[in-house]
């Protein structure tokens, strides 16, 4: 165990989704034993206990004491629920709550790599059905792009999470087009955007970085555990600014809006044809320029010069390779 660090407390939005979890399932099987639950759920049955112990506290309002969830680990340690039947009955979403699963699902099926993808798949076929098909935005109508291949590593990665264990990686960093070999601490890998992440503790930098899956080549154990530092991962910016970059402004038209959804932009205006102008704060001009040749005609820079001058440079780069 690394030394000179406290233990960090679990993430509330990690205990919470856990329990939703775990308290229909001892609803529907009274008595299981503490640790078949704890190992069903891949947490440690320590920790698993004082995640009980807060329901002591949950239930319904006005939550006097006969609202309120019971809970009872027995000398055998096997658990016992009651006032909790809330839980046994299905959910009931609205149909605004429907379609925005709906369309979360699609973008997941969508990434490459995802082992629950078979469950989520059946899980979608059934809420699309109960949408019907006359519902706008159901059915047939809400499709994602085809996912690529999964990152050769990500079970890797995902297991080091798990296991809170420091790992040395090559990575290819997008930023400057290099190579990289780098001591990290991951504690989250999500997807976001058809892509996988890994929020991780850079040792070297000693801050935090974010790592795309795809772009490990090679995975090293470094022999080290560590306590994770509460490090954000799904929902979290993908790109955070530092305050050093270089703002530059660009001209978006409609295809190429998904780059304000993508990446932290500011000063955002909207133009009568559709197109948008925003600020994207950037470290490197070189990635600005290769973003903006992945779009071709649909952005352009506005300023600074030496970012205009950067896709110009980048453009002829590319063009000499096919002549």
């Amino acid at each position: 165990m690394a030394e000179g660090r406290r233990s960090s407390p679990p993430k509330t939005a990690d205990r919470l989704g856990r329990m939703l979890a775990i308290v229909p399932y001892l609803v529907q099987h009274p008595g299981s034993s503490l640790d078949d639950v704890a190992r069903l759920y891949d947490v440690a049955p320590a920790q698993l206990r004082r995640d009980l112990d807060l329901l002591f506290m949950s239930g319904l309002p006005p939550y006097g004491p006969g609202d309120l969830i019971d809970v009872e680990v027995d000398e055998d340690d096997h658990i016992w629920i009651t006032m909790a039947d809330h839980f046994s009955r299905p959910l009931r979403l609205s149909r605004q709550e429907a379609l925005a699963i709906t369309l979360r699902a699609a973008e997941l099926l969508a990434t490459p790599g995802l082992p629950e993808a078979p469950a989520l798949a059946s899980a979608l076929e059934k809420l699309r059905d109960s949408l019907g098909p006359d519902t706008a935005g159901s059915g047939e109508a809400i499709e994602a792009a085809a996912g690529g291949r999964p990152a050769e590593h990500l079970e890797t990665l995902r297991r080091a999470a798990r296991r809170r264990e420091r790992i040395t990686i090559e990575y290819f960093a997008g930023s400057t087009g290099e190579w990289t070999t780098r001591d990290v601490e991951p504690e989250e890998v999500f997807s976001a955007m058809g892509n996988w992440y890994v929020a991780a503790w850079d040792v070297a930098a000693d801050d935090e970085r974010l790592f795309r899956a795809d772009r490990v080549r090679a995975v090293t154990p470094a022999g080290v555990t560590f306590e994770p530092r509460g490090l954000g991962g799904a929902g979290r910016a993908l790109y955070t600014p530092t305050g050093e970059e270089v703002p530059v402004r660009l001209l978006l038209r409609p295809p190429a809006r998904w780059i304000a959804e993508y990446y932290v932009t500011v000063d955002p205006v909207e133009l009568d044809d559709g197109s948008l102008e925003v600020t994207l704060p950037a470290a490197q001009l070189g990635w600005v320029a290769a973003l903006l040749l992945r779009v071709g005609a649909d952005a352009e820079v506005r300023s600074p010069p030496e970012a205009v001058e950067a896709v110009r440079d980048l453009a002829r780069a590319t063009l000499s390779r096919y002549r």
